[in-house]
């Protein structure tokens, strides 16, 4: 049998997971996952791990009233309220340019200490929301500051085939999944377009293609020397449009979701 056996939100786009045993979710995905987001004070344009490892080391813990409470060894803790709509900057995440509200200049002392250059923090409302990227999934699907869509899936056994591959064990956070399944072949959510957990359906959009990110261990912000898991992906899960690992969803209504809920697959 198919079930859900882990669940991660990250609050702020690109810094530590949070592992959950239930969640809500909402038309962008998990409620409160990757709602914040870093960007360079100077262009606007959004920070990842991909350029600042430290980055996987920050954690950032999502409440209930939206607010967010960051913390990172040496720099201490900092509360930072849901911002209001009156204070707005323009940011750039992949090909996507909006309007977003700024956390204000506490948070972006905060975190420009953090990141060594000046930086600032923002906020995705439900109404500024980005939609999905154009020719996979349908019109008018949303996402807040994940890459490309609201939620990504990656099977347990699959992750268990690259660990053989490699020949050492990989932290399945390295691939910064949302929904971990256990009971499948590796590989098997490759052939998914339609599943149901609890009561909600999703839609399986298009695999997910890896990079360099998957070379930082989430535990100590270290790149791996010899590229790992990102190399091995390169030479056995290679597609034209990269190396693919996990399945990018959409989420088919709101609801609840626990780990240990079956998994059926629809299509």
């Amino acid at each position: 049998m198919l079930r859900l056996s882990a669940l991660y939100r990250y609050p702020l786009k690109s810094g530590k997971a949070e592992a959950l045993q239930q969640i809500g979710l909402d038309k962008l995905g998990l409620e409160g996952d990757r709602r914040w987001m870093l960007v360079d004070e100077a262009s606007g344009r959004f920070l990842t791990q991909r350029a600042v490892a430290a980055m996987s080391q920050l954690t950032a813990l999502w409440n209930t009233a939206g607010g967010l409470t960051l913390s990172s060894p040496g720099y201490g803790t900092l509360d930072v309220a849901l911002p209001g709509a009156d204070v707005l900057r323009g940011v750039t995440i992949w090909h996507d340019t909006l309007r977003v509200p700024d956390a204000g200049d506490a948070a972006a002392a905060w975190v420009s200490a953090f990141i060594g250059k000046p930086t600032r923090l923002v906020h995705m409302p439900m109404d500024r929301a980005r939609f999905t990227q154009h020719g996979f999934g349908e019109d008018g699907d949303q996402v807040g500051f994940a890459d490309g869509y609201p939620l990504l899936l990656i099977g347990q056994a699959s992750l268990d085939d690259v660990c053989t591959h490699i020949g050492r064990p990989m932290d399945m956070l390295r691939f910064r999944p949302n929904l971990v399944i256990e009971g499948a072949e590796a590989f098997a959510e490759d052939g998914w377009k339609r599943l149901r957990i609890g009561a909600v359906e999703f839609r399986v959009v298009k695999p997910c293609s890896r990079c360099i990110l998957t070379t930082i261990d989430p535990q100590t912000g270290e790149r791996s020397p010899d590229r790992e898991p990102f190399a091995t992906l390169q030479a056995y899960r290679s597609t034209e449009q990269g190396a693919m690992f996990g399945q990018n969803l959409v989420n088919d209504g709101v609801g609840q979701l626990e780990v240990g809920m079956p998994v059926t697959v629809l299509e």
